[in-house]
Order: C-alpha cells, then sequence, then structure tokens
C-alpha cells in the first residue's frame, strides 16, 4: 500500500505490524531516489520468521524486492547495501544467497555486527535504490 506524502515524496507500507507500532515506513520514494527501510526476514503476511539466517536473508531479500518494485525499480537499481547481522559467523552463509540477487549489480556495501530488535532476528538489510526515469526526445 502506497500512500501520498507530498507530490515528489510517497511511502510504500508493506502491512508488517511493525510499521505501524514503530511509525515507519517500508520504503520512501523521494524524488529520484527509493529509501528502503532495514527489512528482516519476517513473512509479513504471517508475521512469522525461520530460525535460519540463509532463509531469513532469502525472505529478506523478496521484502526488499515488494518495496522496490512498488517504487517502480529492481534490485538493478541498487546503489547501497547496508547488511545488520548480531552474529559475524552469520554473514558468510548469505553470501551465495546475496551474491545472486547482487553479484551482477556491484552495490556499494557495507555489513554491521549490531544488535537487532528482537532476538529472533538474525538478518536484516538497507537498500538505496535510485530510479531510472525515461528520458524525454
Amino acid at each position: 500500500m502506497t500512500e501520498e506524502l507530498t507530490e515528489a515524496r510517497r511511502a510504500i507500507f508493506s502491512g508488517s505490524t511493525f510499521e505501524e507500532q514503530i511509525g515507519y515506513a517500508r520504503a520512501v520514494v523521494d524524488g529520484d531516489w527509493v529509501h528502503v527501510s532495514g527489512t528482516t526476514g519476517f513473512d509479513y503476511a504471517t508475521m512469522t520468521i525461520s530460525d535460519d539466517v540463509v532463509e531469513q536473508a532469502e525472505q529478506s531479500l523478496r521484502n526488499v524486492g515488494t518495496a522496490l518494485t512498488e517504487a517502480g525499480c529492481t534490485f538493478a537499481d541498487v546503489v547501497r547495501v547496508r547488511y545488520l547481522l548480531p552474529d559475524r559467523a552469520d554473514f558468510e552463509p548469505c553470501w551465495p544467497t546475496l551474491r545472486r540477487c547482487f553479484g551482477e549489480i556491484r552495490p556499494a556495501a557495507t555489513m554491521l555486527v549490531c544488535g537487532l530488535s528482537d532476538p529472533r532476528m538474525r538478518f536484516e538489510i538497507e537498500v538505496y535504490a535510485r530510479l531510472r526515469r525515461a528520458v524525454a526526445m
């Protein structure tokens, strides 16, 4: 669900209960930029999350992909990625999943080891994308 904020800025919501409880949007389109909030491996339809870090990474990417599509872009438009994990040992098992998504795109990326808001969360991703607009001739 998208909510218009201004002509150049709009919010995209996933239906996650966290968005309403905390007060944020899954993504914000601001001009040509798409800012996707930190996104974990929750399945928003059921509000469940796998115990497996790779499955969490895969679901996180599905969640991000949905937001990007609603914003009018794809993973090919991603220019910056931040990975957040409570345990650095969990990062390497996710590499094949991340490479399948970003291997050809090669966005700038950072991985941070930090606490996440729910102990079930083992992987979180935040992305920035730039909309590619057709040039009028």
